[in-house]
């Protein structure tokens, strides 16, 4: 988890001229650092790579491993929280949803779901970046729970 970490702590950084810059996805990049194209690592062990990125193995079990024990804390099938291709789980008490698509949604990107879990981005600053889509009632409610864990 070091190499997540940091990669956190380059993607902050390089973001940390403002607001402005609150996810690549508002300004029309992706947001995962290209985590998911199985993009240059360094062969193995998990060690970022020249751009700062781990390999994917590394980023993915991050990623499901936070999403899991958001899981495991907010029990329940209310909302549906995707971050693709890594993991899709769901939590939340209230009404179980089973065929077709939840009406609660969220969905976003493994670097930015990695900032929400460890505390380094809130969901307001997500979701008004557009780093974050949250679709029905009840998708906003995950915030209650993060950060999931503190890196």
């Amino acid at each position: 988890m070091l190499a997540v970490r940091a990669w956190l702590d380059a993607a902050d950084g390089d973001a940390a001229g403002g607001d402005a810059a609150v996810g690549d996805a508002a300004a029309g990049g992706a947001t995962d650092g290209g985590a998911t194209d199985g993009g240059a690592t360094d062969g193995g062990g998990g060690a970022p790579a020249a751009g700062g990125r781990p390999a994917r193995a590394v980023v993915a079990e991050a990623v499901r491993l936070s999403a899991r024990t958001l899981e495991a804390v907010a029990p329940g099938h209310s909302v549906e929280v995707r971050v693709p291709p890594f993991v899709a789980v769901q939590c939340i008490e209230g009404p179980r949803h089973t065929r077709g698509t939840p009406p609660n949604v969220v969905e976003t990107d493994a670097l930015t779901w990695l900032r929400l879990a460890s505390g380094r981005w809130t969901w307001e600053r997500a979701v008004a970046g557009g780093a974050v889509t949250a679709s029905g009632s009840r998708a906003a409610e995950i915030a209650r729970w993060l950060p999931i864990v503190p890196l």
